[in-house]
């Protein structure tokens, strides 16, 4: 087996400073590092982990606790975003996922305890309230995609839905549209409820009655089992004799759906109607032709800076159970959308 003493005689330094370079140590020249990784390369020298997380009280891990990952388009880029941030810091990921039972949750935190990591990113992949089943686990933990429930205090970084449907809603009113339907995403989901607030509220600010806005439940029931009647609501707004003139639907896939729907009545998009989504999922928003107006969720972002804010906790250099930040959602302007002639 190569030790640390072979290293040091390849690369022509000492133990110590092998060491020093393994740890990621200040006051190490470049052309020192060089040497000694080119010999760590070459030997395939693999460090003691559990013999360095000893002597530092750290084991550089990060664990990380999802719900429904296999089944969200596009939220696994959350966890992308943290592993390329442990790549660059030199940090190891460990991923579990829950399907959302909490009993296997209450599990994956006793194991996470077990292996002495030192944070944790409780990952949701829908965007809504949370409250981790840590028990009587304490590890430093950031919640992502998520904020705590009233009474609990965890810090927390999410995507401003709201502002992203505000702005989605305000670019439709630009174009001139006036009449508005609205297929809205599962009640029990705490960004479906923020996207339909915001575009009644940019649709109040600019002067749409309730008479102007045919608002409709595209799905509900248990997250990750709802029933979906988003192409049957499509179907009515679209057949309706004063049909609006444009269509918001919760997310990109209700707007496949609506696509879907508009096709089978022979109207054309965005010439007889204005169809946008949510999200970005550029499986759907760019396979459709054409191409989908929406607003991208910044799901890489979330992981990246999810993981910086959970180091920066478990250093005590930064932010506290109270802190939330809130990301940016930006409009995507594509075809689907056209100024009212």
């Amino acid at each position: 087996m190569v030790s640390i003493k072979d290293v040091a005689r390849v690369a022509g330094v000492s133990d110590k400073t092998v060491s020093r370079v393994v740890n990621g140590e200040p006051n190490v020249t470049a052309d020192t590092i060089e040497k000694v990784q080119l010999a760590i390369a070459g030997l395939g020298y693999i460090p003691n982990l559990a013999a360095r997380s000893i002597r530092s009280n750290r084991t550089d891990i990060i664990g990380i606790i999802t719900d429904f990952i296999s089944t969200t388009p596009y939220s696994g880029d959350i966890v992308r975003g943290v592993q390329d941030w442990a790549g660059a810091n030199g940090r190891t990921v460990l991923l579990a996922n829950t399907d959302g039972d909490q009993d296997r949750e209450a599990n994956v935190w006793r194991t996470f305890k077990a292996h002495r990591i030192d944070g944790v990113l409780y990952v949701a992949m829908y965007h809504r309230v949370v409250v981790p089943a840590a028990g009587e686990v304490s590890i430093p933990t950031v919640l992502v995609n998520s904020h705590a429930e009233d009474g609990y205090s965890y810090p927390s970084i999410e995507p401003d839905d709201y502002g992203g449907a505000y702005d989605l809603t305000r670019h439709l009113i630009d174009l001139g549209h006036r009449r508005i339907g609205y297929i809205r995403l599962n009640p029990l989901l705490l960004g479906a409820n923020q996207r339909l607030d915001a575009f009644l509220a940019a649709a109040q600010a600019h002067g749409l009655s309730e008479n102007d806005m045919i608002i409709r439940l595209g799905m509900e029931g248990p997250i990750g089992r709802e029933t979906n009647y988003v192409y049957r609501e499509a179907l009515d707004i679209l057949s309706l004799p004063d049909r609006p003139t444009a269509l918001v639907c919760g997310n990109d896939e209700m707007a496949l759906q609506a696509y879907l729907a508009a096709l089978s009545l022979g109207l054309r998009i965005p010439d007889d109607i204005t169809i946008v989504g949510f999200d970005d999922f550029r499986t759907v928003s760019l396979g459709l032709k054409p191409e989908l107006t929406t607003v991208a969720l910044p799901y890489y972002d979330l992981g990246w800076q999810g993981a910086d804010m959970l180091d920066q906790l478990i250093q005590g250099k930064g932010g506290s159970e109270t802190e939330r930040r809130v990301l940016r959602c930006s409009l995507v302007t594509r075809r689907s959308s056209t100024r009212v002639c």
